[in-house]
């Protein structure tokens, strides 16, 4: 099954070997206690009457592949149900998906579901639990189960697109396109932003160019802001300043009673005992210090008060420019100068980036258009090979759909181009199909059987197993409905494909079991209590008697036995 994902539809494309299914481990699903079924490369068919277990040997399958599932899978609903796969993957090239998702990469791959007793699920891929996303893109390169339902995919372009690539094996041109195309959509992505930035800055750049210039006429300075204040208050308590300014001066050098004079007057004093009292001395040189002291302090008070005056015109000039200041904080809700330089910075950047637009939508024009060039010129290059391709590709389903019992069939490919460039270049393909002589071939999903469509779809698969390995396919009934020798063809077919692929087969032809490499049995077990599914690789013998059985029915005939190792050759 070919899943409409771009991750899937390269590895399809570029992968050279295939994943094998070694075993399948199965416990408390649906009517199955414990099994483990083992399988080898080539072809292997499943056989067994209808209800057995052979659909739930492939719902237990499917949840390897990431299908969701409740407790109603359960057998016994107070144990969980585990499904364990292992595949041989040495050949596979898939380390970089296990490093990309941080799993332990081993060449026996082990994938693992369990479903609790509550329907909750978990998986596990080498014993790292993954999610069901990751499960999905590991397992949809490890396994294929194919239906009658899900021929509806042949209906798709893309599946139809990829089929046609596969065949063709145009690795080189379809790898050179994605790389290109990836390129071309982040400059085309990166120009449509910077327009849409550009128109955007049509309708604020005004605004931010009124602003910037408001900040910048300002002229702000880093500390303005703090020295403004101490001014600004200085001002305003000038003439309360100077007043206690010659208080303070008066106190310290009134003619009479000022502290400088009385300092002097009690150090001299000390100084007149000293020859007495031994400390005088000590004391009149510490006094000395404070008066020495005092009379620096009297000098700065004296200088402090003869540069602060009153001025009014200055007043005003600190206030106005506080207030100038204040306002942009308040405008722009910033609580400092630093904030405010900082905004003005982001402006500038802002208006050079507005300016640069032209320049930088310029540039992206050119090399947009230098990319879709090089882009067409690998598009018309891709649909050539595609076309090359084409009458062959017809030739060989035609060839298979006449193999396969409708003589009269036509398979055609159409190509037509798109306005667009995809990553997968300029071309639509649709598969035109026509079963009947004398009726014009028409889109597959319009015209074709559920019959015609499985022989069509296993043509495909052929095909593209000739050029391509696909992963482990599971054929799940699609021979339903043929007979006779197109059963023996399609058992053919299926053998042929099973050259370079594992190829499993939920059959009830005798024809397609003969061709088997492998034949596994499913059978229900009955212990008196319970009844149990159950499935075993058939020995020689057993191949012929089952055969038989699917020849002539529950009593099996000289006849069927006969017939039976004749299909087998033995």
């Amino acid at each position: 099954m070919l899943q409409i994902s771009g991750v899937v539809c390269f590895f399809y494309i570029c992968r050279k070997f295939y994943a094998v299914l070694k075993h399948l481990k199965i416990s408390n699903y649906a009517l199955i206690s414990n099994t483990i079924v083992d399988f080898d490369k080539g072809f292997t068919v499943i056989t067994g009457e209808t209800g057995a277990g052979k659909s739930i040997l492939l719902g237990a399958l499917s949840l390897l592949l990431g299908q969701r599932a409740d407790a109603s899978v359960l057998r016994e609903t107070d144990k969980k149900c585990t499904v364990e796969g292992h595949f041989d993957i040495a050949d596979y090239h898939l380390n970089d998906f296990f490093s990309q998702n941080d799993i332990d990469y081993f060449d026996r791959c082990i994938v693992r579901r369990e479903i609790a007793e509550n329907g909750r699920s978990r998986a596990f891929v080498n014993d790292s639990p993954v999610n069901l996303t990751t499960l999905r893109d590991l397992t949809v390169q490890l396994v294929d189960i194919h239906s009658q339902h899900k021929n509806i995919e042949l209906s798709n372009p893309f599946f139809q697109l990829t089929t046609l690539d596969n065949y063709a094996g145009i690795i080189s041109e379809t790898e050179a396109i994605r790389n290109e195309y990836k390129t071309y959509s982040a400059t085309r992505n990166q120009l449509k932003i910077t327009k849409e930035k550009a128109q955007a800055a049509l309708a604020e750049e005004d605004y931010i160019r009124f602003i910037y210039t408001e900040l910048t006429e300002a002229k702000l300075k880093p500390d303005e802001q703090e020295s403004l204040e101490q001014e600004a208050e200085l001002l305003e308590h000038a003439e309360e300043i100077k007043l206690q300014f010659a208080l303070s001066l008066k106190l310290l050098a009134d003619d009479e009673h000022g502290s400088l004079i009385l300092l002097r007057q009690a150090q001299q004093a000390l100084s007149r005992i000293s020859k007495f009292w031994n400390k005088g001395d000590e004391l009149a040189q510490r006094i000395e210090s404070v008066r020495i002291e005092a009379e620096d302090i009297f000098s700065e008070i004296e200088k402090a008060n003869e540069q602060i005056e009153f001025d009014p015109k200055r007043s005003e000039t600190v206030s106005e420019r506080l207030n100038k200041i204040y306002h942009l904080q308040k405008k722009h809700g910033l609580d400092s100068i630093f904030a405010l330089a900082e905004l003005q910075k982001k402006l500038k950047l802002k208006l050079d980036e507005f300016e640069s637009f032209d320049e930088a939508i310029k540039t992206l024009e050119v090399k947009l258009d230098e990319q879709r060039r090089q882009l067409e010129v690998l598009c018309n290059k891709l649909s050539e090979a595609r076309k090359k391709h084409i009458p062959n590709f017809e030739h060989k389903i035609s060839e298979l759909l006449r193999e396969l019992g409708m003589p009269a069939a036509v398979f055609k490919v159409e190509i037509r181009q798109t306005e667009e460039f995809t990553p997968n270049g300029t071309d639509i393909v649709s598969y035109l199909f026509s079963a009947n002589k004398n009726l014009p071939p028409q889109e597959i999903g319009k015209i074709a059987s559920g019959g015609e469509i499985s022989r069509l779809m296993l043509s495909l698969k052929s095909v593209i197993a000739d050029s391509v390995a696909l992963p482990t396919i599971v054929f799940d009934e699609i021979d339903t409905g043929i007979s006779g020798e197109i059963a023996d063809k399609t058992a053919g077919i299926m053998k042929r494909m099973s050259k370079s692929m594992q190829v499993v087969d939920i059959t009830h032809l005798p024809q397609v079991a003969s061709k088997a490499d492998t034949h596994l049995f499913v059978y229900k077990d009955f212990d008196g209590k319970h009844t149990e599914s159950r499935i075993r690789i058939l020995n020689a013998q057993e191949r012929i008697n089952e055969i038989a059985a699917m020849l002539s029915g529950a009593e099996i005939t000289d006849a069927a036995l006969a017939q039976a190792k004749a299909l087998l050759g033995v």
